[in-house]
């Protein structure tokens, strides 16, 4: 398919512009058409291997998709008049589009699932794998209520990891800041007072006089080796794959963020593979599809590890030890599950382990890391002033005496 900017006319002769995807023309007319719009121009938009069609299409929208879709079935709705009404009621542009191509998918002859898998940007693997095990048992309108459960899931899990590292890099640009304004306007200003009074001065005041410097002299390398390292480092991770498995591997040593992290992409794995394995999809298949999921390559590797001494006959709980990834009470919790043949339940208490440990650690990073930032601009005033006054202070004391 071809991917078409055009410019259409709504039933009401308003201008409409947008893009999609279409075989030629003549099949932009129709598409476009069955969207309740004429065709003005169009114009073919070359990408060079990507799909713009999941672009601005957020997982509230697929949320509110799914709960549709899950409601309408329920009431005995087919799938393609349950799309059908579906196609009219959705607000985004970008997912009325999709449901639309949907549509011809699955009045071509295709299954949902499959119709799905042809937008992975929009219908991950494991939203995909879900919904062929639905259609194959009979039971879509139960694995949708999971689907909508997991979005729902993944939507907090997001807030929180905008929390573990917004925030502290929101922290550490304003203290950056206000060092960065001490040292290059306020200081040089205290110290030319300091300097003229011809008294030897003390260490910590020659330290901030040479700190102050630097930053007068040499602010563009200040600015420039950052960005300069982030643009390598960005580089890298899209190009190294021994790069990127090293570099998430760092990232989950990192003092206090790094064992949240890791909380979160077993959480992730965790409530993916319990959502996964309860719907019927086999063992092995979830551990393959949850190594895409977890989003880092060090967890990734482990967990192909773990899927690897399965596939030879090991035990879950056997396996997972043996990557060194979880704790012994989540360890505890499979082998209990296995033994007992309640491995289902055994993985959706794991899950409910880890969100829950994961929401209480990142609010005790933010309740931590207010006190630490008083702390930390506290000593930074306090450096400055023990070394502007100081001086100042002992000059006034010569005098005295």
């Amino acid at each position: 398919m071809e991917l078409y900017q055009y410019k259409a006319m709504d039933g009401d002769g308003k201008v409409v512009h947008g893009r999609l995807e279409a075989l030629n023309t003549i099949d932009l007319e129709v598409r476009l058409g069955r969207l309740g719009l004429d065709l003005v121009n169009q114009k073919e938009v070359k990408v060079k291997g990507l799909s713009l069609m999941g672009r601005g299409i957020k997982r509230t929208d697929l949320i509110t998709f799914c709960f549709h879709l899950e409601q309408l079935m329920e009431a005995g709705v087919p799938i393609l008049e349950a799309l059908n009404d579906l196609k009219d009621s959705i607000e985004n542009p970008r997912m009325r589009e999709i449901t639309s191509l949907m549509i011809e998918s699955i009045q071509g002859g295709k299954s949902l699932s499959e119709t799905m898998r042809d937008y992975p940007s929009v219908f991950n693997r494991v939203f995909v794998s879900l919904v062929r095990v639905g259609e194959e048992t009979g039971r879509l309108t139960q694995v949708l209520r999971s689907v909508i459960e997991n979005l729902k899931w993944q939507d907090e899990q997001a807030a929180h990891m905008k929390k573990l590292f917004i925030y502290p890099a929101f922290v550490t640009l304003v203290v950056s800041s206000v060092f960065i304004f001490l040292m290059v306007y306020v200081i040089p200003e205290l110290l030319k007072f300091v300097k003229t009074m011809g008294q030897e001065l003390p260490t910590h005041t020659k330290v901030l006089i040479i700190v102050s410097d630097l930053f007068i002299s040499y602010w563009y390398l200040l600015v420039l080796f950052p960005l300069l390292l982030g643009l390598w480092v960005f580089y890298n991770l899209k190009r190294d794959q021994e790069f990127q498995l090293k570099f998430d591997g760092l990232l989950l040593r990192v003092p206090v963020i790094g064992p949240i992290l890791k909380k979160m992409l077993l959480s992730r794995f965790a409530n993916c593979f319990a959502i996964m394995y309860s719907s019927g999809i086999p063992v092995l298949e979830c551990m393959r599809i949850g190594e895409e999921v977890v989003g880092n390559k060090a967890v990734e590797q482990a967990v192909r590890a773990a899927g690897r001494q399965i596939a030879e006959g090991a035990g879950i709980s056997q396996s997972f030890a043996s990557t060194g990834l979880f704790p012994p009470l989540v360890l505890r919790m499979l082998r209990v599950g296995e033994t007992t043949g309640e491995l289902e339940k055994a993985l959706l208490n794991v899950s409910y382990f880890y969100t829950r440990d994961v929401r209480e650690s990142v609010d005790r990073l933010q309740t931590m890391i207010e006190p630490a930032l008083t702390i930390l601009v506290g000593l930074i005033l306090g450096w400055v002033m023990i070394s502007v006054l100081g001086p100042i202070y002992d000059l006034i004391t010569k005098i005295k005496v």
